[in-house]
C-alpha cells in the first residue's frame, strides 16, 4: 500500500492510492474458503467443489469488495493522519484512474480529487452586535400572575353568561337578510369572551342562558386567529369571514381564579419557599425575564452568525464543490440549479460550516446527549404532578427514564436540539464579544427581529 498526493491548486489535491495484491489477498483467501464450504455447485456435494472452480466463479467479485474496503479505510485514515481538513468528500478521478478489471489485475492504482478548507481566523474585534434585552413591565407581570391564577383555578358552570366566561353552542352563518345562509358555516363552537376585541359587544352575551340565541358579527367580535380556531378554518378564510352569525347557547364555563396565596406559590414554584405576594411577584418577573432571554439569545445568535458569515473572505474551491454537489445523486441538485443558488444558499452554508469548525475549537457547539436529556427533564418537571408519597429520588428516576425515552427518537426532539444548539452558540458569542446590553420594549424588539 502506498499513498501520495500532489497539489493541483492551493485548495485542491489529487491523492494517489496504490494497492498491491498482498494488501488484500489474506481477506480474499479467507472469503474464498468460506464460499467453498457453503457453495452448492451442480455435480459436487455441498462444500466439496474444487477451489479452482470457486475462484473462477467468485474471485473477481470478492477481490472487488476487498480492494474497495481497503481503499476506503486507507484513504480516510490517510486524510485523518495527515490532518487534512477537507470540504465535501473525496471524488474519484475516473479519467485518471482508468478502467479497472478485478478479474485480471492484481495491483491497482486509484486517483481522488480532494478539496481543502482554506485557512482563516475569526476577527472578533470586527463583530459589533448589541444584545437586545426585552424590558419586563409591571403590567406584563401582573397579567402573567392573573393568567397563572386562572390556570390553577377551578371551573364552574353558571346559569347565565358573565364577563370572561367561555360559551359553547351551535353557530350558524346568516345571510344579509338575517336568515340562515344556505351552505354557510354550521358548526359547534367554544368562544372565550376574554378574547372579545370589542368590549361594546359584551352586553350581547351577558345574562344569556342555555337555549338563548345570540346574533353578532364574528369579525367585529373576535380577531382572525380566534375565528380560525373556533370555525376550524385556515387563516386566509378566517380573515375573509365577515358574516353575522347566530349562536345557540348550550353551555357556559367560568374560571374562578386561584387565590394568590401560599398554596398557589407552591404549585407554581414547588422548589422555592415563597411566603408572600411580593416574593411571588419577583419570582414571576424572573421567570418572565428567563423566557425573554431565550428570545434575546436567539436574535443575538442570528445577528452574530450573519456578521461572521459576512466577514468571511477566504477563497473557496468553488469548481470542485459544484462538481461534488452535482455528484451526490440528488435529483434536485443539477449543475444548473446549483449555479443558480450558489451565492444565495450554498456559499453562506459552506462559510458557516467552516466558521462552526473554528467555534468547536473553543467549546462544543452540537448539544450532547446529556444536555438533551436534562433539557427534556426540565420541561417534564414543569408539568409533573408527583404521586402521594413519591420521594425526590423516585421522581428524578422517573423523569430521567421518561426523558431518555423521548430523546431516543431524534425526530421528535429536533426543536430541543435546535434550542440547545442556539444556547451553545450564545454562550460562545457572549464570552468572545462581551456585548453591550441594550434594553428595549417588546415592540422595539419585534421590529429589530423582523428587520
Amino acid at each position: 500500500m502506498n499513498i501520495t498526493r500532489e497539489n493541483l491548486s492551493d485548495l485542491e489535491l489529487r491523492i494517489k492510492v496504490d494497492i498491491e495484491e498482498k494488501d488484500y489477498m489474506e481477506e480474499v483467501n479467507k472469503q474464498l474458503k468460506d464460499y467453498q464450504k457453503k457453495a452448492t455447485v451442480p455435480g459436487f456435494r455441498k462444500g466439496m467443489a474444487p477451489m479452482g472452480l470457486i475462484q473462477r466463479m467468485y474471485k473477481a467479485a470478492i477481490v472487488g469488495d476487498a480492494v474497495q474496503n481497503e481503499l476506503n479505510s486507507s484513504l480516510f485514515k490517510y486524510i485523518d493522519d495527515e490532518k487534512l481538513h477537507i470540504l465535501g468528500m473525496p471524488m474519484s478521478d475516473d479519467e485518471k484512474t482508468g478502467e479497472v478489471d478485478f478479474g485480471k489485475q492484481s495491483d491497482f492504482t486509484f486517483y481522488f480529487n480532494v478539496a481543502i478548507a482554506p485557512e482563516f481566523d475569526i476577527d472578533w474585534s470586527k463583530i459589533d452586535v448589541v444584545y437586545n434585552q426585552i424590558k419586563v413591565t409591571a403590567k406584563e407581570v401582573e397579567n402573567e400572575i392573573s393568567s397563572v391564577s386562572n390556570r390553577y383555578g377551578k371551573f364552574e358552570t353558571p346559569e347565565t353568561v358573565g364577563k370572561g366566561d367561555i360559551v359553547y353552542g351551535k353557530l350558524v352563518e346568516l345571510d344579509k337578510k338575517g336568515a340562515v345562509k344556505e351552505g354557510g358555516v354550521d358548526t359547534f363552537v367554544s368562544l372565550n369572551l376574554l378574547n372579545l376585541k370589542d368590549e361594546e359587544m359584551l352586553p350581547l352575551f351577558e345574562g344569556k342562558k342555555a337555549e338563548d340565541k345570540i346574533v353578532f358579527n364574528m369579525a367585529k367580535a373576535f380577531a382572525a386567529s380566534e375565528i380560525e380556531h373556533a370555525l376550524r378554518v385556515d387563516n386566509a378564510t378566517a380573515k375573509k369571514f365577515k358574516s353575522d352569525v347566530e349562536l345557540t347557547l348550550s353551555g357556559i364555563s367560568r374560571i374562578i381564579p386561584h387565590e394568590v396565596n401560599e398554596e398557589l406559590f407552591k404549585k407554581v414554584f414547588p422548589d422555592q419557599n415563597i411566603k408572600d405576594a411580593d416574593a411571588f411577584t419577583k419570582a414571576m418577573k424572573k421567570e418572565f425575564e428567563k423566557q425573554n432571554a431565550q428570545q434575546s439569545d436567539y436574535l443575538y445568535v442570528n445577528q452574530v452568525r450573519k456578521a461572521l458569515v459576512d466577514q468571511f473572505s477566504a477563497p473557496l474551491p468553488e469548481d470542485f464543490l459544484k462538481r461534488w454537489f452535482a455528484s451526490r445523486g440528488d435529483k434536485d441538485l443539477t449543475p444548473e440549479s446549483i449555479e443558480a443558488d450558489w451565492n444565495e444558499k450554498f456559499v453562506p452554508s459552506l462559510k458557516w460550516e467552516l466558521i462552526e469548525s473554528k467555534l468547536e475549537a473553543i467549546q462544543p457547539v452540537e448539544p450532547t446527549s446529556n444536555q438533551i436529556v436534562d433539557y427534556i427533564k426540565d420541561i417534564l418537571r414543569q408539568g409533573d404532578r408527583p404521586s402521594d408519597g413519591e420521594t425526590k429520588e423516585q421522581i428524578e428516576q422517573r423523569l430521567e427514564q421518561a426523558a431518555r425515552s423521548i430523546a431516543a427518537d431524534r425526530k421528535n426532539i429536533q426543536q430541543v436540539v435546535d434550542r440547545l444548539y442556539a444556547d451553545n452558540l450564545a454562550k460562545i458569542f457572549k464570552a468572545q464579544l462581551k456585548p453591550t446590553i441594550e434594553k428595549v420594549s417588546a415592540k422595539e424588539f419585534a421590529e429589530r427581529a423582523n428587520a
